[in-house]
């Protein structure tokens, strides 16, 4: 995880951080009540995961996404990512976590979540430094606040 150039520091991609955070502290715990057998928590857990992920991806798709996808060079890795937020917000309320299949998906899942998130923190958040004027982040942090009404945010 990238710490040298400053995004960090962006208030609104701090919270796209702290989200991330928050959903894959959701992840690990889940997996670890499915190791225990607690198949009621884990169930709660990746709903707790949906229902983030659902306000985090609208924040980042029709904030971020959607003034950085304007430059060609950003694209088609912008819509990969929206490709991975599909897959996965199909497949998590479509798990039975009693079923060993269902399971095995689901701790692919949250391996593969965790590099959806180093794709954004170390590729596409430094870029947001110099791709974006002051009007692109005005219009991102507008897109975060709509996604999460009621939320104190950046």
């Amino acid at each position: 995880m990238c710490h040298y150039c400053g995004c960090r520091d962006i208030p609104l991609i701090k919270e796209f951080i702290a989200e991330h955070e928050r959903v894959t502290d959701a992840a690990g715990d889940a997996a670890r009540a499915l190791e225990r057998g607690d198949v009621e928590r884990a169930r709660e857990l990746v709903a707790v995961m949906s229902r983030e992920l659902a306000a985090h991806w609208a924040g980042e798709e029709n904030g971020l996404f959607q003034v950085m996808r304007t430059d060609p060079e950003y694209a088609e890795y912008i819509a990969a990512l929206e490709q991975e937020h599909r897959e996965l917000a199909a497949l998590l309320p479509s798990l039975d976590l009693t079923d060993p299949e269902d399971v095995r998906q689901l701790l692919d899942a949250i391996d593969e979540l965790h590099q959806h998130i180093a794709k954004e923190e170390d590729g596409l958040f430094p870029a947001s430094l110099t791709a974006l004027s002051g009007e692109d982040w005005n219009l991102s942090m507008a897109a975060w606040r709509q996604a999460h009404p009621g939320e104190p945010g950046p």
